[in-house]
Formats: structure tokens, C-alpha cells, sequence
């Protein structure tokens, strides 16, 4: 039988920001007579951010209408400081809706991806100071009323969406429609232009798909152009979670290096795919399944213990990608629990880690305010026909506990009630021990 061992007498360390999603509820703030939406569960889960890029996916967040700088500002012709040339109502109902469900929104300023044969918005500004003003006016009317808005608290502004995605050589260029070199020159113009407007305010970016090799060229020339970088975010979607804390470590030595050592790691885009092209069918089905489920609450907790400040799943959109909700019916699904769960740390005075490794097992411990323990325990893998494996947890004391359980046949619900803290777990599962 295997242990973990938590030393309760040890330094807490404080919980990250790591249920973070992309997308917010599903429901229309306008419309009272809705009979399907999802919003008391997702407030359930105390999401603290929601990115809203690719959220024009959803018809109820506004749908093509919202979001994307080139719908708020249609015209790149009009008066930048000319309220009417603003539209603003779409984008306004998510935000409030998110906000209503205690989930702030984590904006992404740019463009969705265009898939489609001939690409539109995802080519370079024309002017890219003048694309500057325009982010400027978008965050005034959301943090300082301009434009009939709000004064909302929304820190982070992210410049663009995953400019290295496609190469300059690409003929099929997806998310940057011009060269590396032209979107240094857009983020450099955007992030000092923001960062003297809002001094205050959380300038980043550049949302990074994939390419190292362009994140080190970035930073690099940022550097030398002496341009201010608050967060730098980064995407990845893989099987196992050791790959995502090595690619976050590979990515905090070149901000080191290039003296950004400060900012905040933010991963804003992961999820499960074990391949882009033959293995995609399956990498969707595995995300749908409670495998993927577990992978989510594996990742969660290794973060926890990395040089990771914030986790974005991607997402809890309505598509293929989301494991939380149903797509048709808005209900929970098994995905969602691991969301749910970490929520629940929130609540704690901080983290103790399991004096253990064991292969394959994941776990967080919180420590509340009253000194009891919250804990999940996750048996993740990628490999077919893995044993199940007998554990034992030891806090150095006695204690009654509710166990709950989320595996293939059952959804998160309590199991047990106990003083012996002695389980088997299954492959690709999850077990909260909660001390009562």
C-alpha cells in the first residue's frame, strides 16, 4: 500500500489561481423566461477568471457581435474618441453576466481565429498606434465609465491570440496575418501605449500557441526595446502534466534571461490532445470522458506546485473542448467537478504537499481556518490497463472524513463517511476526503 503524508504542523503555502476557464456562463442576463442555463453551477465552482477569448463562439454571450476589437470597433475609419463609433452592448451583457456569477473577465484584445478560406480580421492593423487608441477606449469604458460604461475591476489586458501559431511562411496564416516582426512592432506600440494610460492595470501577452523558439525571439527584442510585459501567457495542449510543467519552466528561464523575471506565468489555453490529425477524434472523446476529467484535476495539482501564477482551461465554451457542461442541455458533466473542487480550496488557509511521489498520483491538501483538512487525491494516466493502486493518507492525527468519488460510474457524490483513510482508487478518477 502506498502513502501520503501530509505534515500539518508546516508552513502553508497560498492556493493559486487555477480554475480559471475560457467562456463564462451560459445564459442570457436580458431574458427572464429562460428555462436551460448553467449559471448557479458555474458560480457554484467560483471561477475568479474567464477569458473571453473564442467566447464569441457562444450564442448567448452575444455571439459574432461581441469580443473581437473588429466588431466593437467595425469601422477603423471613424473617430477613436467618438463614443458612437463604439458597440459595445454584446460585449457589455457577457462581462456583466460573468460578473454576476462572481467571475471576472480576463480580456483578450484582438481576434478569434479564422479557419476559413480567406481571412478578414486576423490580418495586421492598418495603423497600428491607431489600433492602440482603440484598445485605450475599450478599457476606459470598462474601468472608467467612458462611454456610457462601468468602473469595473478587470486588470488584465492581453494583446492579441497565439501570433506564432502559423509561420512567415505560412500561406494559411490563422491567428497573425503578417510577420513576426510586424506583430513585435504591434505589441511594442499597444503595451507602452496601454502601460502609460493604465499604470495600474495588468498589460500582457502574446498568448503563445506553441514555438519556444518565437517566445525567446520576443522577449528578446521586447528587452531591447525597453517594453513593459506585466504577464506573460502561453498555450499548450498535451497528455500528461510533467509536460506542462516543463514547458512552463522552459518558458520562466527566458524571462529570466531577458529580464522580465517578474511577470506573471499565465496559461490561458490547455487542455487534452494527444495529436492534431489522426489522434484528434480520440483526444475529443478522451476530454469528454472522465479520463479527461482526471487529467484536469492532475494538471490542477501540479500547478499548484509549479512556476505557474494562473491556469485558463480551455474551456467552458459550448464546444468539443468542454468537459464541464452538456452542450445541448447546459447540465454538469464529469469535467466539471475538478473546477468545482478546487473552487472549494478558496476557502482554505493555504497548501500543505504530500511528502510522497507517487507514479501517477496527483493531490492537493488544504488546511482550513479551523485546522481541518480538504483533500483530493487523482490517479491520472495516459496508458491503457493500468492496476489500481491501494493508498493510505496520514495527517499524524485521527479524524472522521466524507469521502467522494469521481471515476467512470459516479459523479463527484459522497461515498463514504470514515475514520480509516484507506482507499483503492481506479485509473483516470479522483477521491475528495473532506474532514468533518
Amino acid at each position: 500500500m502506498d502513502k501520503l503524508s501530509f505534515d500539518l504542523s508546516k508552513p502553508l503555502t497560498p492556493f493559486k489561481i487555477l480554475n480559471a476557464t475560457n467562456g463564462g456562463p451560459w445564459c442570457k442576463r436580458h431574458v427572464n423566461d429562460q428555462t436551460r442555463s448553467n449559471f448557479n453551477e458555474y458560480k457554484a465552482a467560483r471561477i475568479p477568471y474567464a477569458r473571453n477569448h473564442d467566447a464569441n463562439a457562444c450564442h448567448v454571450y452575444g455571439g459574432p457581435f461581441a469580443h473581437d476589437i473588429s466588431v466593437i470597433f467595425p469601422d477603423f475609419e471613424k473617430d477613436v474618441a467618438d463614443p458612437e463609433s463604439y458597440d459595445f452592448a454584446c460585449t457589455d451583457e457577457a462581462i456583466l453576466t460573468w460578473l454576476d456569477a462572481g467571475t471576472k473577465t480576463f480580456f483578450r484584445l484582438g481576434q478569434t481565429i479564422e479557419h476559413q478560406i480567406k481571412k478578414h480580421d486576423t490580418l495586421p492593423p492598418k495603423d497600428f498606434q491607431r489600433w492602440a487608441s482603440v484598445c485605450e477606449h475599450i478599457i476606459r469604458h470598462y474601468t472608467e465609465g467612458w462611454a456610457d460604461g462601468y468602473e469595473l475591476d478587470m486588470e488584465y489586458w492581453e494583446i492579441w491570440n497565439e501570433p506564432d501559431l502559423d509561420g512567415d511562411d505560412s500561406d494559411n496564416k490563422r491567428t497573425w496575418g503578417g510577420m513576426k516582426s510586424e506583430f513585435f512592432d504591434l505589441y511594442e506600440i499597444t503595451a507602452k501605449h496601454l502601460k502609460k494610460c493604465f499604470p495600474n492595470l495588468k498589460i500582457g501577452g502574446p498568448a503563445l500557441a506553441w514555438n519556444e523558439e518565437w517566445a525567446e525571439d520576443f522577449l528578446c527584442e521586447m528587452q531591447k526595446r525597453n517594453v513593459p510585459i506585466d504577464f506573460f501567457s502561453w498555450h499548450i495542449y498535451c497528455t500528461e502534466p510533467i509536460q506542462m510543467m516543463e514547458k512552463a519552466d522552459r518558458l520562466k528561464a527566458f524571462l529570466d534571461k531577458y529580464g522580465y523575471g517578474y511577470a506573471e506565468s499565465i496559461l490561458n489555453e490547455w487542455n487534452y490532445v494527444k495529436g492534431w490529425t489522426d489522434e484528434f477524434v480520440d483526444s475529443i472523446k478522451t476530454i469528454q470522458s472522465a479520463k479527461g476529467a482526471s487529467f484536469v484535476m492532475a494538471c490542477i495539482s501540479e500547478a499548484q506546485h509549479s512556476s505557474i501564477d494562473i491556469l485558463m482551461y480551455y474551456s467552458t465554451i459550448p464546444h468539443i473542448w468542454c468537459n464541464a457542461f452538456d452542450y445541448y442541455t447546459y447540465e454538469v458533466r464529469k469535467g466539471y467537478y475538478p473546477l468545482y473542487w478546487y473552487g472549494m480550496f478558496y476557502d482554505m488557509k493555504g497548501e500543505i504537499p504530500s511528502e510522497e511521489k507517487i507514479e501517477n498520483i496527483y493531490s492537493l491538501c488544504g488546511v482550513g481556518k479551523d485546522g481541518k483538512t480538504l483533500t483530493v487525491v487523482t490517479y491520472y494516466t495516459d496508458k491503457e490497463n493500468e492496476p489500481s493502486k491501494e493508498i493510505e493518507l496520514d495527517f499524524k492525527r485521527a479524524g472522521e472524513y466524507e469521502i467522494y468519488l469521481l471515476d467512470k460510474d459516479t459523479d463527484g457524490t459522497i461515498v463514504a463517511t470514515t475514520k480509516d483513510i484507506r482507499f483503492t482508487i481506479e485509473p483516470n478518477s479522483c477521491i475528495m476526503i473532506k474532514e468533518v
